[in-house]
């Protein structure tokens, strides 16, 4: 009888398994995690959960007697230390155990800010997982004030949730703009203006100088010169794949673990999904930060480790909920250069991306319906023109059907 370890029980490692047994797999399964919690949604832990809108039951992907019944062995609050793809085994401290197949669903980690800038002063967070938010959590009440290092969605989201609680918010972005790595200036300045109207005070261009704290942060150094007194601080600086067993194990790293379209490493039977996993997409190499590619890519996985033969084809979405914005992401926007802006009702908005004639992607921010269009369009590879898209008397549903 083969078995199947996994290891990294978050989103993409919990899918896998899943999808081991519904798809008929009989062999032994064990999904091996180094928190002590039942495998868990991590988007919710940077707004509702923290809000306290979300008990933690609630987070669970799955209740443990969905593994009994499955006969899925769950291995929480343990840690890999190494592999050995000769002998086919991974080791947990002194115990040793034998996989057929491995999979690697190590997810990805947050940087932090260096030890000689204060870094590792006490109430200095990252966001992350169930720890991080249950540690930051009591430092949510009204009155105090919080930096939020980095204006990524990671740093947005912090900072909604801060100022819907009435703290006392500062963004720090040393890039020109928030969201610049990841969004056009159009849908920068759309979340800009929704944090000011909440009264969050946003610096763009303006780095992180220092912290300021004998074993406590309480305050702050920016870049400008400028001094803040802060209570605590969230760092949303990014985050890097999760590889460190896979260099170890020799395996093919590039922008994460390397992975062949079935999913598979340069190691015949270990394979890769989700943060940690980079794989082939229209002719380049990417890795997708996403709860939809750490399920479907796991998926997949799954079914080639029974034999499928079955390529990954990605669909890229994501989202983000900021205040009472939804914010939904279809396709990827690398290469654009034009973006045309189509407001809706209410404040909402979509943000289309082009590169020549080519639909890219869509930011859709309180607009659910150009997301649909706009996602339905790019996975059928169906480009309306930009000057039709610019046209605010065109009938997007029309779109989809020329």
């Amino acid at each position: 009888m083969s078995h199947v370890i996994v290891v990294g029980a978050g989103q993409a490692g919990a899918s896998c398994v899943a999808k081991l047994r519904s798809e008929g797999f009989d062999g032994d399964i064990t999904l091996i995690g180094s928190e002590p919690a039942l495998p868990y949604q991590r988007p919710p832990l940077s707004k509702k959960y923290l809000l306290g809108e979300m008990e933690l039951e609630r987070l669970f992907l799955r209740p443990e007697t969905f593994y009994e019944q499955n006969n899925i062995s769950l291995r929480l609050g343990e840690t890999v230390d190494g592999i050995d793809p000769i002998a086919r085994t991974v080791s947990l401290g002194k115990t040793t155990l034998q996989y057929d197949e491995l999979v690697l669903a190590t997810g990805s980690h947050p940087r932090h800010l260096p030890e000689s800038i204060g870094g590792t002063l006490d109430n200095v967070f990252t966001m992350r997982d169930l720890a991080d938010a249950d540690a930051m959590a009591p430092h949510f009440a009204e009155g105090k004030h919080v930096l939020v290092v980095g204006g990524g969605y990671i740093g947005l989201e912090a900072a909604a949730v801060a100022a819907s609680k009435g703290l006392k918010v500062t963004l720090v972005e040393m890039a020109d703009r928030i969201l610049q790595r990841v969004a056009a200036a159009e849908t920068s300045d759309y979340f800009r203006t929704l944090h000011s109207s909440h009264g969050v005070d946003i610096r763009e261009g303006v780095g992180l100088q220092n912290l300021v704290g004998d074993e406590q942060v309480t305050g702050a150094v920016l870049s400008d010169g400028s001094e803040l007194s802060v209570d605590f601080v969230i760092v949303g600086v990014g985050i890097t794949p999760g590889v460190s067993l896979a260099e170890k194990a020799k395996l093919e790293i590039d922008n994460g673990i390397q992975t062949d379209a079935h999913g598979r490493t340069s190691d015949a039977h270990i394979w890769a999904a989700g943060d940690c996993a980079s794989f082939p997409y229209r002719g380049d190499r990417i890795r997708l930060e996403s709860v939809p590619n750490a399920i479907d890519q796991a998926e997949v996985v799954a079914q080639n480790i029974m034999g499928a033969g079955k390529d990954y084809v990605a669909k890229p979405w994501f989202w983000s909920d900021q205040y009472d914005v939804k914010l939904q992401i279809a396709g990827l926007n690398a290469g654009f250069d034009t973006v045309i802006v189509r407001d809706g009702d209410e404040g909402s908005q979509s943000v289309w991306y082009y590169k020549g004639d080519e639909l890219l992607a869509v930011d859709a921010m309180n607009a659910p319906r150009d997301y649909m269009i706009g996602k339905r369009l790019i996975e059928a590879g169906k480009s309306p023109s930009p000057e039709r898209v610019r046209n605010p008397e065109t009938d997007m549903k029309a779109l989809l059907k020329a």
